[in-house]
């Protein structure tokens, strides 16, 4: 007998008896010589297309037209004269006659287990009750299943073991697979929409010798040849930015991984989905109306409108989008003018005054973000830009030119999240190594999230790069408000999850 594999778990006695049970079923396959692992199957159509093409046909008609179809067996009824079979575009009856059905392929059908896939060659019939069929002649064993499906509302619910176990999820819910199938039609509606605007699309390393261009704790790995420490990709902002100083494109954009050693929560993972583009010779007011073109036209691709519904919110976004500065925002929610405000100690105090933590260190522009973060992100229900972010939380953007504490840098939100990050790019060499200096204090301090000084960035600007306007949009986010889905997890296909106990 077949020896269950060693890394076979079970949560049940019943689960333990069903997989012994197609244990022996695939001894008795093997046995009657059917082949339990063939390498391949020509199919002639889908379960769509047959739907599609003979949608006329009136029940009780039978074609003399063959097809060849394969999939997943879900149902087994009337004792094998009905299968269903789902092959990913959707589910076709399968008619298993005696007198039409080869011997083997009757042989074949006593040992047959739902979830196995199955191929099958006959012609199309419409049943007098007015289901579409196939009419078997021949069925093929393409790939004998050893574990049983969970039962489909109780068995497959809990959104954790769904993408524990994507594959799973996948075979059982239609609408998971719905889902990202619509995350990449989103992605290639994006990409097409910049090619077509004359962005080229480039690809930059995602293992760094420095940790940079964004503020957050990095991932680190070692490679043992060079020996030495690199970090996984926080953004590609600097690399993308050398590639403007080289001339390679005016307008480049990359759809990347990026990896932040940071908590995880509905909407948070380890590892996420941004596009990053560059424009040269324009400035953050262009990349606004330019993010507004794009949104407007993914969620009009993806819904025939530019509104969706999210929850309880209808979001339209339709432009013009409202758009105000952090300070006027702060001074809506707190009526309190933080361009009034001129210390950082008196800044820390009305921040600590209105019950929110800050650090002995954090100057004007953190506690101004602080405030911003805590009394003002939550309302921003409908796409709002929060234009001029303070220069101390801003080391890559360019100073404002009507005030020194802030920077020509918005934030976009929808629904309360941030969904997108902007700036005008800074691109004095002698002002950006001040900031990285800047920075590189900050985490001597203890800022675990400070950037480092990148030498060989400096030496890029240093050889000029010209005005340009930076964008970076969270793709799992955007993904989750146009699919109205709640939790990252469910956008992202593999999640990043804890290790589950051994039981």
């Amino acid at each position: 007998m077949t020896q269950a594999p060693l890394t076979s778990s079970f949560q049940s006695t019943m689960e333990q008896e069903l997989y012994e049970t197609r244990l022996n079923k695939r001894d008795q396959l093997e046995k009657e010589g059917f082949e339990l692992y063939p390498s391949a199957f020509e199919r002639s159509t889908t379960s769509a297309e047959v739907s599609d093409k003979y949608k006329e046909l009136a029940p009780g008609a039978e074609t003399n037209d063959s097809v060849r179809v394969a999939g997943r067996l879900r149902a087994i009824r009337n004792s094998g004269l009905f299968l269903d079979l789902d092959d990913g575009y959707g589910r076709i009856q399968l008619f298993c006659h005696k007198d039409k059905l080869d011997t083997k392929s009757q042989d074949l059908l006593k040992l047959l287990d739902i979830g196995d896939i199955i191929g099958c060659s006959g012609t199309v019939r419409r049943t007098p009750r007015g289901e579409l069929s196939i009419s078997g002649d021949e069925l093929t064993l393409l790939s004998k299943t050893l574990r049983a499906l969970p039962e489909k509302y109780h068995g497959l619910q809990d959104i954790e073991t769904r993408s524990r176990q994507r594959y799973l999820d996948l075979i059982m819910n239609p609408e998971s697979r719905a889902l990202l199938r619509q995350r990449a039609e989103i992605i290639h509606s994006i990409r097409l929409f910049l090619q077509e605007k004359g962005y080229l699309e480039v690809e930059t390393p995602m293992l760094h010798p420095i940790a940079g261009g964004a503020t957050a704790r990095p991932f680190m790995t070692h490679h043992n040849t060079l020996d030495m420490t690199l970090f996984l990709r926080i953004a590609p902002e600097l690399y993308l930015k050398k590639l403007i100083v080289g001339g390679l494109s005016d307008k480049i954009f990359e759809i990347n991984r990026n990896f932040r050693n940071e908590g995880i929560s509905p909407r948070h993972n380890p590892e996420f989905t941004m596009l990053e583009l560059y424009a040269a010779y324009e400035d953050y007011h262009y990349i606004k109306d330019l993010l507004e073109d794009l949104m407007v036209h993914v969620v009009t691709t993806v819904h025939g409108s530019p509104s969706l519904t999210y929850g309880e919110h209808t979001l339209n976004f339709q432009k013009p989008w409202t758009s105000k500065t952090m300070v006027e925002l702060v001074e809506e929610a707190t009526k309190c003018n933080f361009h009034q405000i001129e210390t950082d100690e008196e800044a820390r105090a009305i921040v600590k005054g209105m019950g929110i933590k800050v650090l002995p260190t954090d100057g004007w522009g953190k506690c101004l973000a602080a405030l911003f973060e805590e009394k003002v992100e939550p309302t921003l229900i409908q796409p709002t830009h929060v234009l001029d972010f303070p220069l101390e939380i801003s080391p890559l953007a360019k100073v404002h030119p009507d005030n020194p504490r802030l920077t020509e840098r918005f934030e976009t939100y929808i629904n309360g999240w941030e969904i997108a990050n902007a700036f005008s790019e800074l691109n004095d060499p002698i002002e950006q190594c001040k900031r990285f200096a800047a920075q590189m204090k900050a985490k001597e301090s203890g800022d675990e999230e400070a950037q480092s000084m990148d030498e060989d960035f400096i030496t890029a600007l240093e050889y000029g790069l010209p005005p340009t306007g930076g964008l970076g949009i969270g793709i799992d986010r955007f993904t989750m408000l146009l699919t109205n889905a709640h939790n990252i997890r469910e956008v992202i296909a593999f999640p990043t999850h804890r290790h589950k106990p051994k039981v």
